[in-house]
């Protein structure tokens, strides 16, 4: 039943999953400020986790990839009935597909607060696949006509993108957000402490081509052939759904080989990452990768890619190292070169533990996005 006495916030996402891992904490935050939070995604098996921490949770078959006219008109259909049962205040809209079926559902439904997220910006803009390139035409067309609708804002995580989409004119300058992230409880992780024996290297994501895990492995191979000494760990799930996704056989075929260690889906990421000496993501694209923000709170170095959100996190020089997208080799030399540096290693990792208590703590992202849902909701912004 809805509760006519309470502003109603509604989140449209794809996963349960990532909603817990990213949005649940600024959910518990909104409840706790006085709104009715209803959540809509996927159930991957999160719903219960959701509920019992005080948000509404509604299963609705948004699926990340296809492109079935009738399934995406289903999906369509079950968010436009949703808002028009629940009428709600504010509507989050989190990822490409739900910001372009969301914003159709809240302007049938005479909802004009409306608060977008282009995260990462998705797997249309970052693969040079045949399919992603016929894509992309329609998804920037999608992103010009439903991204800004009028009395809407749009959050990004990174200032790339932001400056990009504005001076693409998708966005009005004045409707921009900057929210660097999804925050990090920097208390969860202790600062990593260096131990005897060949360093760990811990590429922490899901196992997608796109998040650079090929590129990862090549270069441990080539610093194996080296005589490199150093252990190269691959942590995380593979993704079905997702197109750059890498088969579960490819991933037992490199563990085989013993160039990597894939230890697949870990909870105890704070406790992995204390095991670690260096942090890796060469990722093609991210928005404000989180598996970066718990490396710099864990005292990492941190190699990645000179992208956007990789560089968001990652100052060159000062918490890590930067390298091209796509290019094992400079990977190889920019991890051999802190494999082999303790020294620099050290002053990395420190660098970056006071950056992330300094400007990507939890408390911080929460604050601004409430103060983003306060603003939408005030009356000038709303009649715009």
């Amino acid at each position: 039943m809805v509760d006519v006495g309470k502003p109603r916030l509604v989140m449209v996402l794809t996963e349960d999953w990532f909603f817990c891992s990213h949005f649940l904490e600024r959910a518990i935050a909104a409840r706790d400020a006085g709104y009715e939070v209803t959540v809509l995604a996927n159930d991957n098996g999160k719903s219960a986790q959701i509920r019992a921490a005080g948000v509404d949770f509604i299963a609705i078959p948004l699926k990340r990839r296809g492109l079935n006219p009738l399934v995406e008109i289903k999906t369509l259909r079950a968010i436009r009935a949703a808002y028009r049962r629940l009428r709600p205040a504010l509507a989050h809209h989190v990822g490409l597909k739900p910001i372009l079926y969301g914003s159709l559902a809240a302007r049938s439904a005479g909802i004009r607060a409306v608060l977008n997220a282009p995260i990462g910006m998705g797997f249309v803009f970052t693969s040079q696949s045949l399919q992603s390139r016929l894509l992309r035409p329609l998804a920037w067309l999608a992103l010009r006509l439903f991204l800004n609708p009028r009395g809407s804002k749009v959050v990004f995580e990174n200032v790339d993108d932001l400056k990009s989409l504005v001076e693409d004119r998708a966005v009005r300058a004045q409707d921009a957000v900057l929210i660097r992230g999804s925050g990090i409880d920097v208390a969860s992780f202790a600062p990593a402490v260096e131990t005897d024996g060949p360093p760990i290297v811990s590429l922490v994501s899901r196992m997608l081509w796109d998040k650079g895990v090929g590129e990862f492995v090549e270069a441990a191979r080539k610093l194996r052939a080296e005589g490199v000494a150093a252990h190269f760990w691959l942590v995380g799930a593979t993704d079905p759904q997702n197109p750059a996704a890498i088969s579960e056989g490819q991933l037992l075929k490199w563990r085989a080989e013993g160039v990597v260690d894939w230890l697949g889906q870990r909870d105890d990421i704070p406790a992995l990452l204390a095991r670690s000496q260096i942090a890796c993501l060469p990722s093609y694209r991210e928005g404000l990768p989180r598996s970066l923000l718990e490396a710099m709170a864990a005292g990492l170095p941190i190699v990645s890619t000179d992208v956007p959100g990789c560089r968001e996190a990652v100052r060159h020089g000062e918490n890590g190292l930067l390298v091209p997208a796509r290019d094992s080799l400079a990977l190889a030399s920019a991890l051999r070169t802190l494999i082999e540096d303790p020294v620099l290693r050290r002053r990395f990792g420190v660098a970056g533990r006071r950056r992330a208590e300094r400007e990507f703590a939890s408390s911080i992202v929460i604050a601004e996005t409430l103060a983003v849902y306060a603003d939408l909701r005030r009356p000038a912004a709303s009649a715009r």
